[in-house]
């Protein structure tokens, strides 16, 4: 059995962990963000005060046994039709039921170990820091903007992230690191959801201290108001910068359609390219996209491929 961790937050862990929750012979820990702080997690970790929910629930459902209406149901979320303020306009059912189990445990690892279960997750899911956080951005100007949600909106240059405060990892967190045989950075927002895992200083510690392999996956595009005009290069060196060692980065090689890459240059996001030749880690290009629906999107399929054969290697 091979242990692996895949490290970060947002849609983009989530599409690897779906991608590889039916490899035979492995064991999943999925380490998650919790500096979430808009929407519906926002609004619960405010009036709760618990750590920010909505990237794990992201991952039970990517990580859930099979596709089932109670996976469904804790993806939905209540709109508001008659345009009046109703206290659950805008939230979302999974939720509202990890904060509803965090009350009735006390414990919001619990919470998440219980309806787990319910959804029969494939692998573990620890949150990085069971405190309630918030996250900073240096921008290169000077400018400090507070609060991972509004870091991507002030379309300025990032130094560095960070907390001000001393925060602590969860311990199974630091224990599934130090027990990796492989461990996935990504795919995602380079600052607002895989540095700030990586920034934790008891996880830095691990990720520098393991005998893991450690892999980036990189992105396609490029997001608005966090990394534009970022290469491949630059995304690794953000990781670098903030104490997470890299050994290898996983690039996708495959032609972008035009029209694609015109719909997202609209959206002010562009192609992520590789602009050197030597690098002080490895590269492994391949395919790794799919373009439905005039998106740009890692496909399941061919990261499912491709970590197997990182695991071939470890």
């Amino acid at each position: 059995m091979k242990n692996v961790v895949v490290i970060g937050g947002g849609h983009g862990q989530s599409q690897i962990c779906r991608s590889i929750k039916n490899i035979e012979g492995i064991r999943i820990s999925a380490i998650v963000t919790v500096a979430d702080d808009g929407g519906s997690t926002g609004r619960l970790r405010r009036q709760f005060s618990i750590p920010a929910m909505g990237d794990i629930r992201n991952v039970m459902i990517s990580l859930a046994e099979s596709e089932t209406t109670m996976s469904e149901l804790m993806d939905y979320r209540f709109d508001d039709p008659d345009g009046t303020e109703v206290d659950i306009h805008g939230h979302n059912l999974g939720n509202l039921i990890l904060t509803a189990m965090t009350q009735l445990s006390g414990s919001f690892l619990d919470a998440i170990q219980t309806v787990g279960q319910v959804l029969n997750v494939k692998g573990r899911i620890i949150p990085a820091t069971l405190q309630v956080i918030t996250l900073y951005a240096l921008m290169k100007d000077g400018v400090i903007v507070k609060g991972e949600a509004n870091i991507p909106t002030v379309h300025n240059h990032i130094s560095k992230v960070f907390y001000d405060c001393e925060v602590t990892a969860t311990p199974a967190a630091v224990e599934a690191i130090k027990e990796a045989d492989l461990i996935i950075y990504g795919i995602g927002s380079v600052y607002t959801s895989l540095i700030p895992n990586v920034i934790i200083p008891e996880i830095s510690q691990a990720l520098h201290e393991t005998k893991a392999k450690r892999v980036y996956f990189a992105n396609a595009m490029t997001q608005p108001g966090e990394t534009d005009g970022y290469s491949v290069e630059d995304h690794v060196q953000a990781l670098l910068d903030h104490g997470a060692p890299v050994d290898l980065v996983v690039v996708a090689n495959d032609e972008l359609p035009k029209q694609n890459v015109r719909n997202y240059f609209n959206q002010n996001s562009m192609p992520v390219v590789l602009e050197e030749d030597e690098h002080s880690y490895e590269v492994m290009e391949t395919s790794l996209l799919n373009f439905e629906n005039g998106l740009v999107r890692h496909d399941a399929a061919k990261i499912r491929e491709t970590v197997e054969e990182l695991l071939e290697s470890v």
